[in-house]
C-alpha cells in the first residue's frame, strides 16, 4: 500500500454564492471575470509544477496516443447494435399505450463516443430521450451552487404529465419518471429480445440494476453465457427547457477569447436539459430526493466538435490540431489510477478530466499552440492544471462557475490529498500507468521456488502440453545429472590411474 506523505493545505479558491438580490446582481456581473481569475491562477501553478519532457516520455506519450484510437471494425459493430436498439426503443415507446407521456420523444445522442473522445473500445454509450412538457419553471435548491433544482409546471394541466406530479400538482417528480422509465425500458426488451437477438448474433441485451444516484437506465449487451459484458447504453429521460438557462448560467461559459463572442451567444440561445439524478449526500430531504440536475451535455458535444480557434482547425490534415488526443490521454490516465487505486479514488470521473480541459482550452486559445508535433507538451500542461486544481481544491463548473467539483461535499478531502500524491508520484516517475500493461508471460517451474508450485491450481497447469513439461523436468535435473556424470569419470580415472 502506498503511504502518502503529509501535504500542506492550500486554500481553495471558493466564491460563496450571495445571498440579497444585491449581491446576486453584482455577482452575476462579475461572474466570467471571477472565473477566468481563478483558472489563471491555476495556470502558474501548473507552470511551476513543469518538468522537463525526455525522450522516453515523448515516445510513450505518442505511443499510446495511437493505441487510444478506436478500430473501425469495432465501431460499426458497436453502432450497428446500438442504432438497432435505439430506433427499436423509440418505436417502442411511440406506440406505447400504458403511459402517453413517453409517446412523444426525440433522441439526443451525447457521451465520449459522439464527442470523439473515446478511448479503447467502443463499449460505452449515452443516449438523452427528450420528453416534451409543457412551459417550466425552476426553483434552485439551497448549498448547490446552481446545478440542482426542482422543476414545476407554470400552471397545472390535465395532459399525460399529471402522472408524474407531486402532491401539489406542480412539482415534476424525478423518481417517478425513472420509475416508469425503467418499466418501459424492461419491458421493451423482454418483448423485443427476439427481434434485437437477430440483429445482435452473439450475444443479448439485460437491463442492470437501478442504481439510487444515476439519472440513467442502463442496458447491457452481454454474452451468451452471461459471463462478459460486452457494451452498455445509458437510457436517460431529459425535461427541455427552452426558455433560457437559470441565474447561476446566464453568464455562459467564458469562451469569448477560444470560441468568439458569437458562439457564446449561440450557446445560450439553445435550451438546456435537466435530468433525474439528485444529490448524493445523506439523509436528503423529500424536496432534494425529488430534484433535477441541469445538463450541458449537447453544447459539449458542439464545443468538442467545434473546438478550434479558427473554423479550419481539423478540417484537413494540414489543419490537424491534438487537443482532442490530450483528453483521451487524460481519461486513460484517470482509468489507469481508478483500477490501480480501486476504492480510494471512487469520486474521480472523466467529467473532471473533461472540465478541466474546457477551462485549459479557455487560456490556451491559438490553434498554434496545439499542433500535432506538440503533443506531449501540450498533454503535460493539461495535466499540469489538473494538478494543480486538485492541489488548490478548486475545479469550477464550467457552466455553473459557482458550483465546485472539488469541494468537500462531493469529493472527499481525503481522496483529494491522497490524488494529490499519486499524481506526483507518476508525474515524476514518467507516467507508469500509460504504459500498455503487457499479458504475464507463461509460468515455467525454476528450483528458486519451490513453495509457490504447490499453490498453483491444476487448471492452470492443465493447459501446458508434454514438451513444455519435459523442458521443465530437464531443466529441473540438468545439473544434477552432470554433477553425477563428472563424478564417475573421476571414479574411473582413480581406478585407472591405481591399476596403472
Amino acid at each position: 500500500m502506498m503511504r502518502i506523505s503529509p501535504v500542506k493545505k492550500l486554500k481553495a479558491d471558493v466564491v460563496d454564492a450571495p445571498d440579497s438580490p444585491a449581491q446576486q446582481e453584482n455577482a452575476d456581473k462579475n461572474l466570467p471575470q471571477r472565473k477566468q481569475q481563478a483558472w489563471n491562477k491555476g495556470e502558474s501553478g501548473a507552470e511551476s509544477m513543469a518538468v522537463p519532457i525526455s525522450p522516453d516520455l515523448d515516445r510513450l506519450i505518442r505511443q499510446r496516443g495511437r493505441d487510444l484510437r478506436l478500430r473501425q471494425v469495432e465501431r460499426q459493430h458497436a453502432v450497428k447494435l446500438v442504432n438497432t436498439l435505439v430506433t427499436n426503443l423509440q418505436k417502442f415507446l411511440k406506440d406505447n399505450e400504458e403511459q402517453p407521456f413517453f409517446r412523444d420523444i426525440s433522441v439526443l445522442t451525447t457521451g465520449s463516443y459522439y464527442e470523439l473522445v473515446k478511448i479503447n473500445k467502443p463499449n460505452e454509450f449515452d443516449i438523452m430521450l427528450k420528453l416534451k412538457t409543457p412551459r417550466l419553471v425552476w426553483t434552485e435548491l439551497k448549498d448547490y451552487n446552481g446545478l440542482f433544482y426542482t422543476v414545476s409546471l407554470t400552471r397545472r394541466t390535465r395532459s399525460e404529465i399529471r402522472s408524474f406530479l407531486l402532491e401539489d400538482e406542480l412539482t415534476i417528480s424525478s423518481s417517478k419518471i425513472m420509475k416508469e422509465m425503467h418499466f418501459l425500458v424492461r419491458k421493451f426488451v423482454t418483448t423485443h429480445q427476439g427481434l434485437l437477438h437477430e440483429s445482435a448474433g452473439e450475444g443479448h441485451w439485460v437491463v442492470c440494476k437501478r442504481r439510487l444516484n444515476s439519472p440513467a437506465v442502463t442496458l447491457a449487451f452481454v454474452s451468451e453465457n452471461e459471463r462478459e459484458e460486452i457494451m452498455s447504453v445509458d437510457i436517460v429521460p431529459a425535461l427541455e427547457v427552452p426558455q433560457g438557462w437559470p441565474q447561476a448560467a446566464r453568464a455562459g461559459p467564458v469562451v469569448d477569447k477560444w470560441l468568439g463572442k458569437n458562439a457564446r451567444r449561440k450557446f445560450l440561445s439553445q435550451p438546456v436539459y435537466f435530468v433525474p439524478k439528485r444529490p448524493k449526500q445523506r439523509n436528503l430531504s423529500d424536496v432534494e430526493k425529488e430534484s433535477w440536475r441541469i445538463s450541458f451535455s449537447h453544447i459539449e458535444k458542439e464545443i468538442l466538435r467545434f473546438h478550434g480557434n479558427k473554423k479550419t482547425c481539423c478540417e484537413s490534415r494540414a489543419n490537424e490540431c491534438c487537443r482532442k488526443l490530450c483528453l483521451r490521454l487524460l481519461k486513460c490516465l484517470f482509468e489507469g489510477l481508478k483500477q490501480t487505486y480501486q476504492g480510494k479514488l471512487l469520486s474521480l470521473c472523466s467529467y473532471h478530466g473533461k472540465t478541466v480541459f474546457f477551462h485549459h482550452l479557455s487560456v490556451r486559445c491559438e490553434d498554434s499552440l496545439w499542433t500535432p508535433g506538440q503533443l506531449s507538451d501540450c498533454f503535460m500542461k493539461l495535466l499540469g492544471d489538473f494538478e494543480n486544481a486538485v492541489q488548490l481544491g478548486s475545479l469550477p463548473h464550467f457552466f455553473v462557475p459557482d458550483f465546485n467539483l472539488f469541494s468537500p461535499a462531493v469529493f472527499p478531502k481525503r481522496s483529494r490529498l491522497f490524488l494529490v500524491e499519486v499524481l506526483r508520484n507518476q508525474r515524476e516517475s514518467g507516467l507508469p500507468l500509460l504504459q500498455v500493461q503487457r499479458p504475464p508471460p507463461a509460468l515455467f517451474y525454476t528450483p528458486a521456488l519451490p513453495p509457490q508450485i504447490e499453490e498453483i491450481s491444476a487448471e492452470a497447469v492443465t493447459p501446458l502440453n508434454r514438451d513444455t513439461m519435459t523442458f521443465q523436468t530437464s531443466s529441473f535435473t540438468y545439473p544434477y545429472v552432470t554433477l553425477a556424470c563428472i563424478i564417475v569419470f573421476m571414479a574411473i580415472g582413480c581406478v585407472l590411474h591405481a591399476l596403472v
